[in-house]
C-alpha cells in the first residue's frame, strides 16, 4: 500500500501539533514547517516517534517566495510525493488596535502570513499533486485549510486577522473549483474559540462569554477538537464534497436568539 504523505503548515504548537499527531496516528508520515519555535518543533518530532510515525520538520516563513518553495522541495526530498497539505500556520496582529488606528505594517504581515503564503504555498503543491505519479492504492489528494469564526464576525481590534481569514475561505472555494477535475478536494475546517497560545491573551474575556451562554456546545475547543477532524477528512471520509466549509466552533455559527 502506497505510503501516505503530508504536509502541514505551523506543527510545532497548538492547533498544528495536533494535526500532525493525530496524521502520525493514522499512519501518515508528514513534514512540519516552523517559523521560529524549534525546541517545540524537535518536541513533536519526539512525540511522533514515540507513536511510530516520522516527522520532518522545516523552518519556513511561509510569507516569503523562497521559503515557501523550499518547503515544498525539501518535502519532496523526504517523501518524494505530497498528498495531503495543512494550512494551518497563521498569526495575529502583534498588537490589537482599533479599526482607525491599524497600521499598513500590520495588515502586510499579518495578511502575508495567514493569506498570502497559504495561498501561494498551495499553488506549488497543487502543481505537484497533479503531475506526481497516481498508483491504484494512493490515497486521492486533499488541501485542507484551517479558517476561523472571524471570516464572517467582525472584531474590530483585528482586523487585519479578519480579512485575511475571510479571504482563506474564498481561497477554498477557487481552490475547490479548479482542482476539482484533477481530483484534488478541498477543505475548510473554521475554528471556533480554540484554547491556544493565540487565544491566551483574551482568556478569561472569553471564559466569562462562554459561562454566559454563547457556545451552545459550553466549553472551550480544544486543538484535539480540529485534529480529529482533520485526520477524518485525511482519511477520505467525505468523497463527494469539496469546498466545503466544515464548522468546529461548539455551535457559535447558529447566531441563536
Amino acid at each position: 500500500m502506497a505510503v501516505k504523505t503530508a504536509l502541514v503548515t505551523g506543527g510545532s504548537r497548538g492547533i498544528g501539533r495536533a494535526i500532525v499527531l493525530a496524521l502520525v496516528e493514522a499512519g501518515w508520515q508528514v513534514a512540519a514547517s516552523y517559523r521560529q519555535d524549534a525546541p517545540s518543533m524537535q518536541a513533536v518530532v519526539s512525540q511522533a516517534a514515540e507513536l511510530g510515525g516520522r516527522v520532518v520538520p522545516i523552518q519556513a516563513d511561509l510569507s516569503l517566495s523562497a521559503d515557501r518553495q523550499r518547503l515544498v522541495s525539501e518535502t519532496l526530498q523526504a517523501f518524494e510525493r505530497i498528498d495531503l497539505l495543512v494550512n494551518n500556520a497563521g498569526m495575529a496582529p502583534r498588537q490589537r488596535q482599533d479599526l482607525l488606528e491599524m497600521t499598513e505594517a500590520s495588515y502586510d504581515e499579518v495578511m502575508a502570513v495567514n493569506l498570502k503564503g497559504p495561498f501561494f504555498l498551495t499553488q506549488l503543491v497543487a502543481r505537484q499533486m497533479i503531475i506526481q505519479p497516481k498508483s491504484d492504492d494512493a490515497v486521492q489528494p486533499k488541501i485542507i485549510n484551517i479558517g476561523s469564526l472571524s471570516a464572517y464576525t467582525p472584531s474590530v481590534n483585528r482586523g487585519e486577522y479578519c480579512l485575511s481569514k475571510a479571504g482563506m475561505s474564498m481561497m477554498t472555494a477557487l481552490y475547490a473549483s479548479r482542482l476539482a477535475a484533477a481530483g484534488i478536494l478541498v477543505y475548510e475546517i473554521r475554528a471556533g474559540i480554540i484554547e491556544t497560545d493565540m487565544t491566551a491573551v483574551v482568556h478569561e474575556k472569553y471564559n466569562q462569554m462562554i459561562a454566559g451562554g454563547m457556545l451552545p456546545i459550553a466549553r472551550w475547543g480544544q486543538p484535539d477538537d480540529i485534529a480529529r477532524l482533520a485526520a477524518a477528512l485525511a482519511e477520505g471520509l467525505l468523497p463527494y464534497s469539496t469546498g466545503e466549509v466544515i464548522n468546529v466552533d461548539g455551535g457559535f455559527h447558529l447566531r441563536r436568539l
